[in-house]
């Protein structure tokens, strides 16, 4: 089993009310289900060893939780460890839970999260009667899961009005320089931003690195057949991830997620390490490029 060696320890930050301080980049497993195990525990060493303390996964993302597992056996008290589920009923949420536990042999997670809610018909699924949330608090009550969070790649209404009727330690969205360019309501992340503060919840961005959607050709293509097995197309250069990683944390974020390839992990920690705060003149600059660029959100894809 690998071990790791603490070396430039990244920046944390309070992940709201949940007494939990997460560095700066979370740890996206999506990128796992492309790997062998043994590249799978280089690249979870490599984000221990710099200080990554909060990593994300999810059942929907291939066999991630089960790469997970040989890392969190040695290490899961440095783990802040963030699940989530795309079930709507009690039923289903409690099985796919009791499933990511089984399969990552934890006994408790410490971030589960209502995965990809986007629509608002799903809001009313998890909060009725019979819906995931009963399943949520009653695995809170039972130790199994510590804070409830919010995943969404929808637009900011859908996500703010989960957060209203919901009560949640963190959401989770996306947040770039090319979404805060745009003037469309259904780009204004920044009121999400604004409520998360006004009811003291952790934020975590995702889709920092995006670039825009893949051209079509690419598109159509399964994802280990792209440059990239992200579903959008993201920036790869170091300076741009530097850039993107940057902004995106400039705006208050608590932390952001690692882009979902592999490739990108060590370019993403990298930036990480040097982070330092974007002036405005910086970010206007940014902002007039990401004019530009085409958005692959908001989105009702997971």
């Amino acid at each position: 089993m690998l071990t790791f060696n603490m070396v430039n320890i990244l920046e944390k930050r309070p992940l709201g009310k949940t007494g939990h301080d997460s560095s700066i980049v979370t740890f996206g497993s999506i990128s796992l289900a492309y790997v062998s195990q043994k590249r799978a525990d280089e690249l979870i060493d490599l984000a221990l060893s710099h200080g990554v303390n909060h990593f994300d996964t999810a059942p929907s993302y291939g066999d991630a939780e089960l790469k997970l597992k040989p890392m969190l056996k040695e290490h899961r008290d440095d783990i802040f460890l963030a699940c989530k589920t795309g079930k709507r009923s009690k039923e289903e949420a409690w099985e796919e839970l009791n499933d990511s536990l089984e399969r990552m042999e934890v006994d408790h997670i410490d971030l589960y999260q209502f995965h990809a809610i986007t629509e608002k018909k799903e809001i009313e699924e998890v909060i009725n009667p019979g819906g995931a949330l009963e399943a949520f608090k009653e695995a809170r009550e039972e130790g199994l899961i510590d804070n409830i969070g919010l995943s969404s790649h929808g637009k900011p209404d859908i996500i703010k009005d989960f957060i209203e009727r919901v009560e949640l330690d963190t959401v989770l969205f996306p947040l770039n320089f090319s979404i805060l360019a745009k003037e469309d309501p259904e780009y204004d992340v920044e009121s999400i931003l604004n409520l998360a503060e006004e009811k003291g919840l952790g934020t975590i961005g995702i889709k920092a690195f995006a670039k825009g959607p893949w051209p079509q050709d690419l598109k159509e293509k399964d994802p280990t057949e792209r440059p990239h097995p992200t579903w959008y197309e993201p920036f790869e250069k170091q300076r741009d991830i530097d850039k993107c990683l940057r902004f995106a944390l400039s705006q208050g974020l608590t932390t952001i997620t690692s882009a979902g390839s592999p490739a990108l992990v060590p370019k993403i920690i990298k930036a990480a390490e040097r982070y330092r705060e974007m002036t405005e003149a910086e970010q206007k600059k940014l902002l007039s490029e990401g004019k530009s660029l085409e958005s692959p959100v908001p989105t009702t894809e997971i």
